[in-house]
């Protein structure tokens, strides 16, 4: 038999998840013909078929992560050897099973009660108890077995949702966030703006006020890259399926109806799930309009190595001083958070503040697109 394993798939990928099998065993196959859709981070690729070949097993079901050079697929083969040269090991059943109740030591309680937490799988380590000095008695014991029968089953997470736990988690570990808010008073905006094309341009005129923003920290070397280009990442939120951010390529050096362009071609294939993997990466800097959805200010998510997120609230009509009367404008709530090892709070003002004016100009080249 020969063994083909899952490819590298590069962009520094270790694993990946299986969607769904395009063939089953004892099908035969022809080279580059498509055998499994596997989800990456956030992009879903089809791995094709490396020979033409009968298939007499497969590795892994939907759902299943499987490790770079872990075996996907055995073909019926003159000899043994593994398509890729990796070695061939076994895959881990990606099942997901409940803690055992194994930790019955958080508190003080009798044989009887810790016999009992033992039957209905209760780990007293995270039970309250209400004895005397805080023993655990059987009445506690009953009473968070009802909670954990009440409660609904844990689901695994997987896909985007996997992907931005995972990055929330890192960036927790790593980041040391800091948050500054302003607001635009955009009640000049003439009537056919377009609101994201403005916020991008916005986004381009910090960056040029206050390049610290536009860069990536490397905490390693203790260093900070400074990029020329702007890469936008584009916050996309899918409802169910999470959060995409594809990268909107060089967006200060791009016209209004070519970033537009641009835009909706991202959304349209994050929405497909279409979206190549290398438009998921390189973001120098990342625009959240949550606004769409609801709220003012956030203190929001830096995913290193960036170390800027310019977050949008809903747009309210504020009493606001208009040529010192008072007066009912449309006004732009902001919200940038920033590695503060890499950016000072004077570099974020700078960048704030440059957002802030160039969204309160009346008229902009990004104003409308047809």
């Amino acid at each position: 038999m020969a063994v083909f394993t899952l490819p590298d798939l590069g962009e520094g990928l270790h694993e990946a998840e299986i969607v769904s099998w395009h063939v089953t065993e004892g099908d035969h196959v022809v080279t580059d013909q498509p055998l499994v859709a596997v989800e990456t981070d956030k992009a879903v690729v089809e791995i094709p078929s490396p020979r033409s070949a009968r298939v007499t097993r497969l590795h892994g079901g939907a759902g299943d992560r499987v490790a770079v050079g872990d075996p996907l697929v055995e073909f019926e083969s003159a000899d043994a050897a593994a398509d890729t040269g990796t070695v061939v090991g076994t895959i881990a059943e990606a099942t997901s099973r409940p803690a055992a109740a194994g930790n019955v030591g958080g508190g003080r309680m009798t044989p009887a009660v810790r016999a009992l937490a033992r039957k209905l799988g209760i780990d007293t380590a995270v039970v309250q108890g209400t004895g005397p000095a805080g023993a655990i008695t059987t009445s506690d014991v009953e009473r968070a077995a009802q909670v954990l029968a009440a409660a609904a089953p844990a689901v695994p997470l997987r896909g985007a949702r996997r992907a931005m736990a995972e990055r929330m988690a890192k960036s927790h570990a790593e980041v040391v966030p800091a948050t500054v808010t302003d607001s635009a008073d955009v009640d000049a905006w003439p009537t056919g703006t377009d609101v994201t094309l403005r916020l991008i341009r916005a986004v381009a005129a910090g960056c040029t006020a206050s390049p610290a923003l536009n860069a990536w920290f490397e905490p390693e070397t203790m260093s900070r890259r400074l990029h020329e280009r702007i890469d936008l990442g584009i916050a996309v939120d899918l409802d169910d399926d999470g959060l995409f951010v594809p990268a909107l390529r060089d967006v200060g050096r791009r016209d209004p109806v070519e970033l537009k362009r641009g835009l909706e071609r991202l959304k349209a294939d994050v929405r497909q799930r279409t979206i190549p993997l290398g438009e998921l990466r390189g973001q120098t800097i990342t625009l959240s309009n949550f606004g769409t959805v609801g709220g003012q200010h956030a203190e929001l998510v830096v995913v290193p190595p960036q170390v800027g997120i310019l977050g949008v609230g809903r747009m309210t009509r504020q009493v606001v001083a208009a040529g010192g009367v008072p007066a009912v404008h449309r006004v732009l709530p902001l919200s940038l958070t920033f590695d503060h090892r890499a950016v000072t709070g004077a570099e974020a003002a700078r960048f704030l503040r440059a957002v802030v004016e160039e969204l309160e100009l009346e008229h902009s080249s990004a104003a409308s697109v047809a």
